[in-house]
């Protein structure tokens, strides 16, 4: 009898959770809280539905989408509007707004809270990112991923999973993706440790690099891709970690030492670009027309008493790193000397991730109180640099009061993804925002689910989200069959010439 009490109740509720307006409620003047929290943002035409839920317990909710004479009404225990509805709302609303009207139920009754709009952006997005996907933990990597996820609809799928080649005890830790100029067809990876070696796919063609030589720090790390030329950019760095016991940012990640070099993809030589003792030079990144290289830099002197790790780590708030460019010329790929772009020391701080808006008007990065690994630094935001004005300035508009880091422009220059600790502190969730003709930003939003609880559940932390204009159409296995084979050598050259002299 309690059972049939119990469906029949579950079953008025579920009526009473129809995708209609209730007759009878309360007014509010506050707006709704919601989870994820799209109160105001700016979405691209392109997005995929925005779904949502009460922030609070809540029995239902009910939302009214309206744009121009299109009106969709959802209701339920969550907001999850049909694709079809909501390509409808956003075509109508391109370069306007959606406007949304919420009811929520809580202890039987009714509250219609203040309306809010979504404004619909007609700069369309890129419609895939890739990412990392791995535990909130400092030494497990047993289960990692690069996965892609289509933006306009919510399809993920995995580019590679490092248990594919995953022996007993035997492991791969998988990272640093990265796209010629949001090219999927020409991309690569690092796997490090069993079978380990960098993989590069170029047009078809797959191949397996150990980039170690004894002329050189270290096999590539942070890669970087000419726009348009066979050539990657690392840096090379001997990375170390350690655990605070008091201090709030648990982890601090630092290198000991890091360099420059430059590989080219079709000659399978390497070089070294920046060799200096007293500096750690990382995270370089090219400028879209492909004649200017940036890149992070911290002077550091030894003392020579002790082993460099430990000393970096025991002066880990003396870091701090500048933002630096050298000139490249195409024509005879040959570096010219470094300057100066922005001084992060002389305020205090240190600055990292340099990234430039496809039309080279931006220059966007991480600034922290000290290190290279602003990930795991609560203090981080992101800044923009107006490299014609030479002005540069905090991004509150987008920044949180914890992490903010691992920014990516979109292919238009029109949206930034970045990954962001702000709802729990340990867990990076990537957000999205619109960057208007003035670098201004909009309120990020999260990247929506089909269920929008699915980010609360998931006990993953998204790395390193990255812009594409397709889908990796490269299978998995592939990738393994590829990396189960010996790795090609890199040969050693003192200086880098064109391809074809």
């Amino acid at each position: 009898m309690k059972n049939l009490i119990a469906i029949i109740a579950a079953t008025a509720l579920l009526v009473a959770c129809g995708n209609k307006i209730p007759e009878t409620f309360d007014e509010s003047r506050d707006l709704p809280h919601i989870y994820p929290d799209y109160t105001n943002v700016t979405v691209p035409v392109n997005i995929a539905p925005l779904t949502f839920e009460s922030d609070a317990k809540a029995e239902c909710i009910v939302a009214k989408l309206t744009a121009g004479e299109e009106e969709v009404i959802c209701g339920g225990t969550k907001i999850q509007p049909d694709a079809d509805d909501w390509r409808r709302l956003t075509e109508s609303a391109k370069g306007k707004s959606i406007s949304v009207e919420v009811y929520i139920r809580q202890d039987s009754y009714w509250t219609h809270y203040k309306p809010f709009d979504i404004f619909v952006s007609p700069d369309s997005i890129d419609p895939y990112i890739s990412y990392r996907l791995i535990p909130p933990s400092y030494i497990s990597y047993r289960e990692l991923t690069i996965n892609q996820r289509c933006l306009e609809n919510y399809d993920e799928e995995v580019i590679y999973d490092n248990m594919l080649c995953m022996e007993g005890k035997n492991g791969q830790c998988i990272n640093c993706h990265n796209y010629q100029y949001y090219n999927p067809d020409r991309m690569q990876f690092h796997a490090r440790q069993y079978m380990g070696g960098t993989v590069i796919a170029y047009d078809g063609k797959i191949q397996k690099i150990n980039m170690s030589n004894d002329s050189i720090l270290s096999a590539g790390v942070y890669p970087t891709w000419h726009p348009h030329l066979p050539l990657i950019v690392y840096s090379t760095n001997k990375t170390v970690q350690a655990f605070h016991i008091t201090n709030p940012d648990k982890i601090e990640v630092y290198d000991s030492h890091s360099d420059l070099i430059a590989y080219n993809v079709e000659k399978n030589e390497v070089t070294n670009i920046e060799k200096d003792p007293l500096e750690m030079e990382v995270f370089p990144f090219w400028a879209p027309d492909g004649k200017t290289l940036y890149y992070c830099s911290a002077h550091f002197e030894f003392n020579d008493s002790i082993d460099p790790g430990l000393e970096v780590l025991n002066r880990f708030k003396e870091v701090k790193y500048n933002i630096y460019k050298k000139s490249f010329d195409p024509e005879t790929y040959q570096f010219g000397p470094r300057e100066l772009v922005f001084d992060a020391a002389a305020m205090d701080k240190s600055a990292t991730l340099p990234r430039i808006s496809p039309d080279g008007r931006y220059l966007m990065f991480a600034l922290g109180p000290y290190g290279v690994f602003h990930i795991w630094h609560h203090e981080a935001d992101l800044w923009l640099m107006n490299l014609t004005t030479g002005e540069a300035h905090n991004m509150e508009e987008i920044n949180s009061p914890d992490m903010e880091s691992y920014h990516s422009w979109s292919s238009n220059g029109k949206w930034v993804v970045f990954s962001s600790r702000r709802y729990d502190g340990n867990y990076t969730r990537p957000f999205i925002a619109h960057i208007d003709k003035d670098g201004k930003g909009t309120k990020p939003f999260e990247l929506p689910s089909k269920d929008p609880d699915f980010h609360r559940q998931f006990l993953k932390c998204y790395n390193i989200p990255e812009f594409m204009r397709g889908p990796v159409t490269i299978q998995p296995q592939a990738f393994a069959d590829a990396l189960k084979q010996d790795a090609k050598p890199v040969k050693y050259v003192r200086h880098m010439t064109p391809n074809g002299r």
